[in-house]
């Protein structure tokens, strides 16, 4: 095979990123701005051998890809605002059962039905926090139909590398979006398999972790046994629902494995950082807008640098605390009422962080974000 051009969306990058990294079961249910994603998955899987499932609605689509996972198979499913509500529960299980898997978040103007064919990101923290109880889980945000591609195989990548549901989180302008997408030849691109035990099956223990507190995973029909349950569980993966040490001992190590692990996890894009005064962070097709206002800024004398996030979750908090004390004033631009701002200003401290907000349905323009800029450099 040889590197291949296309032409692709953002949904339909995804897809094919998806199937690239290995992918064969796909189980969704159609709703804006993700539909093409599923639409696309149905004609594609069962040309590589996958199977693509049509459920009655997102509450079955999360369980459907959750067992398929322990089948063995690499697994998605995409969506959107309602449909990811819908889906929390079950996103919770995946996170205390430690199965891998891609959730596809298109993100749109909301809260409730919204706007449906319009952009939002609105969706950050429930990408985060969404079910209940402590756990962590990793998103990823792109801003091109090329990262649409490339950031879907690393969130596979990811999702077996920890065991973990692992996020993709869109937005509508970045999945509706055409542009040029390089596909590598199959050879070049890095794909990671889930460790499997090395030990005998009597021996096994399905949640015991290794080193990197990850633990190997037996999937059904491999001869191993495997108790999965949702329930607060020791190694053998049996219920304890009474005993506050194997609660404690558990929980620590889900949310341990991701966030010790946070700087392997990091990917972001940072520019003109040197000898920056004010910080400009964003995120997905904001970001677009972002670099272009920067840019100009740079050229009119402003010290402004940017930092784009690839990976939102586990948020970069050590980065954020190493140039606090360096960087004067933060700007967070996105579309929504501050969410990513709320984060940076945990890290960084409350006085420094501006904000420009949208509410969805637009992305913000150049003009608007140099604007703001200038207004926050000359302390405006």
């Amino acid at each position: 095979m040889k590197m291949e051009v296309k032409f692709y969306s953002g949904n339909v990058a995804a897809a094919e990123g998806a199937i690239a990294a290995g992918c064969r079961f796909f189980a969704g249910y159609p709703i804006t701005p993700s539909s093409e994603i599923a639409e696309y998955m149905s004609r594609r899987l069962p040309q590589v051998g996958g199977i693509f499932v049509q459920m009655e609605d997102e509450l079955a689509s999360m369980a459907a890809i959750l067992g398929a996972s322990w089948g063995g198979l690499k697994t998605m499913t995409a969506t959107s605002g309602p449909g990811f509500s819908l889906m929390q529960e079950n996103i919770g299980l995946g996170a205390m059962t430690e199965t891998p898997c891609v959730v596809v978040n298109v993100q749109r103007a909301g809260p409730s039905t919204g706007m449906p064919t319009l952009v939002g990101q609105g969706d950050v923290m429930q990408s985060r926090w969404g079910s209940h109880g402590d756990y962590e889980l990793i998103a990823l945000s792109p801003s091109s139909p090329q990262e649409c591609f490339d950031l879907t195989i690393r969130a596979f990548n990811l999702a077996e590398e920890y065991r973990v549901p692992t996020m993709l989180l869109m937005d509508e302008s970045t999945a509706h979006m055409y542009e040029k997408v390089v596909v590598p030849p199959a050879d070049k691109i890095k794909v990671v398999e889930r460790k499997r035990p090395r030990v005998a099956p009597e021996k096994y223990l399905p949640f015991k972790p290794a080193r990197n507190m990850v633990p190997p995973m037996a999937c059904a029909g491999e001869g191993y046994r495997v108790h999965v349950t949702g329930l607060t569980h020791d190694e053998r993966g049996y219920p304890q629902t009474t005993d506050p040490e194997v609660q404690e001992k558990l929980v620590r190590r889900l949310c341990d494995k991701i966030r010790k692990n946070e700087r392997k996890m990091r990917d972001m894009e940072i520019l003109h950082m040197d000898d920056a005064e004010l910080a400009l962070i964003s995120f997905g097709i904001s970001a677009r807008s972002s670099k272009a206002a920067v840019n100009r800024a740079r050229k009119k004398g402003y010290k402004v640098a940017l930092i784009r996030l690839k990976t939102i979750w586990p948020f970069p908090e050590e980065y954020f605390e190493k140039i606090a004390d360096d960087i004067k004033n933060f700007l967070v631009v996105e579309i929504n009422y501050g969410q990513l701002k709320y984060e940076v200003e945990r890290n960084v401290g409350k006085g420094r962080v501006h904000h420009l907000p949208k509410f969805g349905g637009a992305v913000h323009t150049p003009e608007e974000i140099y604007a703001k800029i200038k207004e926050v450099y000359n302390g405006n």
